[in-house]
């Protein structure tokens, strides 16, 4: 019989799920964990909210199988560390995500309404109906700063308010965004024009205080911020000094820590939650609903699909999937970093074809780098359907003429705008790109300072690249230009000592009159 440890408050429809299966499950949301954890060493699976499992629980717990976040975010888990002791642990991604909707239309609606001060003035005994006018969200513009699970049931939520819904998410397809109803733009823009912006980004390297002066000065004055996502996107002392100028209104939910104390936002925040996003009767219900499953699934069933601590299967080379995310890379610049794909069609030759679901989470990755990782690891087709991606995995079972090798083919617009198709392969140990479209035979090793143009072949191209280059203190390490089949186009691959600004690849580019130009820096080591 294995054993289930539930040290959090879950609906109980997870400990009737796992008895009615035979499991002994011990929930008890009072007791301290690490008590709990002393008095049931024999546990074979754990199931935790905000709890963190930490390398000494993990050692103090040797029967441990799984771990499973009730929710989508796992950081309070440590799992480098149960993946060194073999330990899967998943997360229930979207569980959580209609409860966190609800609560950024109802902070919208509350800082229009002035439903908060006048509660708490109306208690008091005063009758402040005059300076508590207020406004209606109907016919106002929102912007949806990622339209994740969340953002998009934001916007299904607020179409009754006969609303207009601006967008930003470079993964989401132009027309997956017009069957939504949104109009993607770019972040200046929205902040530029909408009445309320919510926030639904990761934080990572790359958008932790992004949202800071530079965008919070474009706000129209009196609109409204909203941040149901993560504390560090937003820089504190711009927005205090925005809020000053703009009288904006600043609706907040999440912050550094959860937990009593004084908070840095407190000044400026017209709401404040304590994280209440996730706390829904439902949303407990729903997250204690699918770990149960998911429990009994791996168990019983073998089935790993929401494990997010295991990025590589044995037999799979990690080159491979370096690989594959470099090769999408260049797709995705190729194609217009402007325009969204519609359609990811891939093909893994060889072995790879077996390993397709764990090449897919860097494909992903390089379609769209800020992505957070959290949100493909445990199913990363169900993300693409979700951002309006078509996927098709081709067959090439029986397909062996280019051994262990990757295609990756991106589309843009449902009637094909727009394709690009690239294949790479690994040769004695090294990264290669074997063809671009048409243009086979490049062999370019995807590492450092790449600069591409792609124009119609004829004599003194290449010459009047390199002078222009070499004018600028440019050096060119590498050629690479083969014709295309039909032998009218020229792709010309360089490898420059530095980086090469923007400004000069689009100087190249009508100089020479090429269809396609870009730069593009990779580090595969």
């Amino acid at each position: 019989m294995k054993k289930v440890l539930i040290p959090t408050k879950l609906d109980k429809v997870a400990t009737d799920l796992l008895t009615a299966k035979g499991y002994e499950v011990v929930a008890d949301s009072e007791t301290p964990i690490e008590e709990l954890i002393a008095q049931n060493p024999d546990t074979n699976a754990i199931v935790v909210r905000s709890e963190k499992v930490t390398s000494e629980i993990i050692d103090s717990l040797p029967e441990l199988k799984l771990v499973v976040r009730a929710g989508a975010g796992y950081n309070t888990i440590d799992t480098k560390y149960a993946r060194v002791k073999n330990i899967d642990v998943m997360n229930t991604p979207g569980a959580n995500s209609n409860a966190v909707a609800e609560e950024v239309i109802a902070l919208y609606l509350a800082a229009y309404r002035n439903i908060v001060v006048g509660d708490s003035t109306t208690r008091e005994g005063k009758w402040e109906k005059k300076k508590l006018m207020g406004r209606e969200i109907t016919e106002k513009t929102i912007g949806i700063i990622g339209l994740g699970n969340i953002g998009r049931l934001v916007v299904k939520r607020l179409h009754g308010f006969d609303m207009k819904f601006l967008a930003y998410d470079p993964f989401i397809s132009a027309d997956y965004a017009d069957e939504l109803g949104v109009e993607l733009l770019t972040m200046p823009e929205i902040f530029e024009r909408a009445d309320c912006i919510s926030l639904h980004i990761p934080e990572n390297d790359e958008t932790r205080g992004s949202i800071n002066s530079s965008l919070l000065g474009l706000m129209k004055p009196g609109s409204v911020l909203i941040n149901c996502a993560r504390a560090g996107i937003i820089n504190e002392d711009d927005l205090r000094k925005a809020k000053a100028e703009k009288n904006l209104l600043f609706c907040n939910d999440v912050y550094p820590k959860d937990a009593a104390g004084d908070k840095s936002v407190t000044d400026i925040a017209d709401i404040m939650l304590p994280h209440l996003g996730a706390s829904t009767f439902e949303a407990n219900y729903n997250a204690a609903n699918r770990s149960a499953v998911q429990i009994i699934d791996y168990f019983e069933k073998g089935i790993t699909k929401c494990v997010v601590n295991k990025d590589l299967p044995d037999g799979l080379d990690v080159n491979y999937q370096k690989l594959a995310n470099v090769i999408t890379k260049f797709a995705r610049i190729y194609l217009g970093e402007n325009r969204s794909p519609h359609k990811l069609e891939t093909s893994f030759y060889g072995d790879l074809h077996e390993y397709s679901q764990w090449l897919l989470r860097p494909i992903i990755k390089g379609i769209c780098p800020n992505i957070d990782y959290q949100s493909i690891a445990s199913n990363p087709e169900n993300f693409l359907t979700e951002s309006g991606i078509l996927l098709k995995n081709r067959d090439t079972t029986e397909n062996t003429k280019y051994e262990n090798s990757i295609t990756i083919d991106l589309f843009e617009g449902k009637d094909i705008i727009n394709k690009v198709s690239i294949r790479g392969t690994i040769t004695e140990g090294n990264l290669i790109i074997s063809r671009i479209n048409n243009f086979d035979k490049l062999y370019l090793e995807p590492n450092g300072n790449n600069l591409f143009f792609e124009y119609t072949d004829r004599p003194g191209v290449i010459g009047t690249i390199t002078s222009l280059l070499g004018s600028n203190n440019i050096n060119i390490n590498e050629i690479r230009a083969p014709q295309d089949k039909d032998k009218t186009n020229a792709l010309i691959a360089l490898k420059t000592d530095k980086p090469v600004a923007n400004k000069l690849v689009e100087e190249i580019k009508v100089k020479i009159d090429a269809k396609t130009a870009f730069f593009i820096p990779i580090n595969t080591k």
